[in-house]
């Protein structure tokens, strides 16, 4: 993966890259999102604004350590890539204050964690992953997660929970309704909210589609 997709902080990118992804084996959560994020994120502070070393390092180190989605450590898997970015970013010889600022953007990010953001980094971060998780790439994530997890598609009983607890375990349209559809209303930004707004649209016209076409 080339540093220039972060340009013009390749020659920082250069330097993270490394330690930005710790395996290959979850497409979810691999450098395309990484760069995806990053180009949210750009978007983001091409308005809001923000420091933008703190920005490529928080958004490369994000998910710099892994913990699946079934895990039951799940919730600390943004502090663990906190604690993980500050000792990168002390090798790189960053001052205390911009590693503190980059780490709590990282440990803010997580929707598990449920850290409130309280720095303008921490917040465009937070909605640059969350961008990730909507719209019709979220619709592709989602599935290929629930593929990784061994869920079915849908419940062919009761594909709407009307009868039966919401289960996105199981089945993989219930993360629709137990998170995905839930993210636009917690967005940070102004100009994350207007992001947002599409991409939840996208996320309901694919979630009505799809029960309509299961015959529903």
């Amino acid at each position: 993966m080339s540093a220039e997709l972060f340009a013009p902080h390749q020659n920082l990118a250069a330097k993270l890259l490394p330690n930005a992804v710790p395996n290959g084996e979850d497409g979810a959560h691999d450098i395309a999102h990484i760069t995806r994020v990053w180009s949210n994120v750009r978007s983001i502070s091409d308005v809001e604004g923000g420091d933008q070393e703190v920005l490529v390092a928080a958004t490369m180190l994000h998910d710099c350590i892994s913990v699946e989605k079934d895990s039951p450590h799940r919730s600390k898997a943004s502090s663990l890539a906190a604690k993980a970015a500050k000792s990168h970013l002390a090798q790189l010889g960053w001052s205390t204050e911009k590693i503190a600022a980059t780490c709590h953007a990282i440990e803010a990010h997580s929707f598990s964690a449920a850290i409130p953001p309280q720095s303008r980094e921490a917040k465009i971060l937070q909605d640059g992953d969350r961008l990730d998780a909507i719209g019709l790439i979220g619709v592709a994530r989602c599935f290929y997660v629930a593929g990784r997890m061994g869920s079915a598609l849908y419940d062919p009983e009761d594909p709407h929970a009307k009868n039966r607890a919401l289960d996105d375990r199981k089945y993989a349209i219930d993360h629709f309704e137990t998170k995905l559809l839930t993210l636009a209303s917690g967005f940070q930004t102004p100009e994350g909210q207007r992001l947002a707004h599409t991409r939840h649209a996208e996320l309901l016209q694919f979630r009505d589609a799809f029960l309509q076409q299961i015959g529903t």
